[in-house]
């Protein structure tokens, strides 16, 4: 007799209990500094189209730093390789935790995000190149539309207040977190100037005694935060993009608890300065490096243009049609199961929402056009309009299932017998049974008590006088 064939995975299905309160509290965090994100990038805006625009211009491209160093950079440029590598330092936080602890340990569940991010990255860079081939635009921007900003995508759903569940929600981040690696990937690949050997030799020596300051476990902010401005400095120095730096630091950083640990030092770590990161360091990025003139003409020449052209349509159909078709693609080749309780037009939703490119869309377009300043600021526009348009198109499929997500939602949030742990999580646990009896025992016994009163009461109400 043949053996019963396994029963097929279940995409997007209930996250385990550790794993859905690291996701809930760092979403928290996130969509906090979203907000900030969002209010930054409004100001920047504003100021730069008003008659203030030319003290803005003043101060963002005021210079200040050691030139002695080679750091004598302007305050844009500190914001995008300065403020900037502690968002990549986050982010690499993330992506060795997701390694270690969260979806991407397994590679059976970690092969349907990753192929979904890959797919959300390739399809919008496949739409630009298209765009630009039959425009005769210019190549260089074919990366600006692959990046996801989780941020200002949290941001989004916080304005339109959709709490969507804890497995849309961990997907998203998953693929953030994905989308970012990527993007880090592209960044020291094809955006790297003439390296310096020498000041790239002093970052990874630096970053070897950091690694072994980590593993011999030493102890001391004052330690570590010296050592990692001197990485900074020198991987800025090699011509590597100084981001990197951050990037490596926060992979070295251990993400898995051992006996005994509440958190992991990598988680403890993440606690501290992602609050640095979402609240000030993105959103001082997004201040100065958003604020693109919005006349009449130039917004006409965004949806005409083949370079804007293509990363608007990159951004709002490409990462759409990417994510959702590599997940479908994915989920049909691994036999995953969609979970019951969600439907593909959800996934197709949370795509959309992808399609907010921000923080390291700007980032990528201003290395990208470095060498031109008006095509450079109208990438920079076209990142804005078509990030717009993905947060409303993004708004309205969601606000179509919101009754459902709030369902859901209230569902993994109901903790009737008030232990700190929702009740769809001990559902197997007698011992939450035997409280769960406990409380309607004593709800039972006061209303007897009450009909009890309200019988006497009545009799002695009906009694002759």
């Amino acid at each position: 007799m043949a053996a019963p064939s396994p029963a097929p995975r279940k995409f997007l299905g209930r996250l385990s209990l550790p794993e859905r309160t690291y996701v809930t509290n760092a979403l928290r965090a996130e969509t906090v500094g979203g907000v900030l994100l969002l209010i930054a990038a409004i100001t920047a805006l504003i100021w730069a189209n008003t008659p203030l625009s030319s003290s803005y211009e003043s101060i963002r491209a005021f210079h200040i730093g050691p030139s002695s160093l080679g750091l004598d950079l302007s305050v844009q440029h500190w914001a995008a390789d300065g403020l900037l590598a502690i968002f990549f330092f986050v982010a690499g936080i993330e992506l060795k935790r997701e390694l270690v602890a969260g979806e991407l340990r397994d590679p059976k569940a970690a092969a349907l995000p990753v192929i979904a991010a890959l797919c959300g990255m390739a399809v919008p860079a496949l739409v630009y190149v298209t765009v630009n081939t039959i425009g005769d635009g210019s190549m260089n921007g074919w990366a600006v539309p692959t990046a996801t900003d989780i941020a200002f995508a949290l941001a989004v759903l916080a304005v339109i207040g959709t709490s969507l569940p804890s497995a849309l929600r961990a997907f998203l981040l998953t693929l953030a977190v994905v989308d970012d690696l990527f993007a880090i990937l592209i960044i020291a690949v094809f955006f790297t100037s003439d390296i310096n050997f020498a000041a790239l030799g002093g970052a990874v020596v630096g970053l070897a005694v950091f690694w072994v300051l980590l593993r011999k476990n030493v102890h001391g902010w004052y330690i570590y935060v010296p050592l990692a401005l001197v990485i900074w400095g020198l991987m800025y120095n090699s011509g590597v993009h100084a981001t990197i730096a951050g990037v490596a630091m926060g992979l070295m950083l251990r993400c898995s608890r051992r006996e005994g640990e509440e958190h992991s030092p990598g988680e403890h770590i993440e606690h501290l300065v992602r609050p640095l990161s979402a609240g000030l360091a993105v959103p001082l990025f997004a201040l100065f490096s958003a604020g693109v003139a919005l006349s009449g003409g130039a917004l006409g020449d965004v949806f005409t243009r083949p370079e804007t052209l293509g990363v608007i349509l990159g951004l709002v159909v490409g990462k759409a049609v990417g994510i959702f078709g590599g997940t479908w693609l994915a989920a049909r080749f691994t036999r995953a199961e969609l979970n019951d309780d969600l439907a593909w037009p959800d996934v197709f939703a949370v795509a959309s929402l992808a399609g907010i490119g921000f923080t390291v869309s700007l980032l990528i377009g201003e290395l990208a056009f470095s060498g031109d300043a008006t095509l450079a600021g109208e990438v920079k526009a076209a990142v804005l309009i078509g990030s717009l348009i993905a947060a409303v198109f993004s708004a309205i499929l969601l606000k179509l299932r919101v009754r459902r997500y709030r369902a859901l939602f209230d569902e993994e949030e109901r903790d009737d017998d008030q232990d700190g742990i929702p009740d769809i999580y001990e559902q197997d646990h007698p011992e939450y049974h035997l409280r769960m009896a406990a409380i309607y025992e004593q709800k039972a016994a006061a209303h007897r008590k009450l009909a009890e009163d309200h019988g006497a009461a009545s009799n002695d109400s009906g009694s002759p006088a």
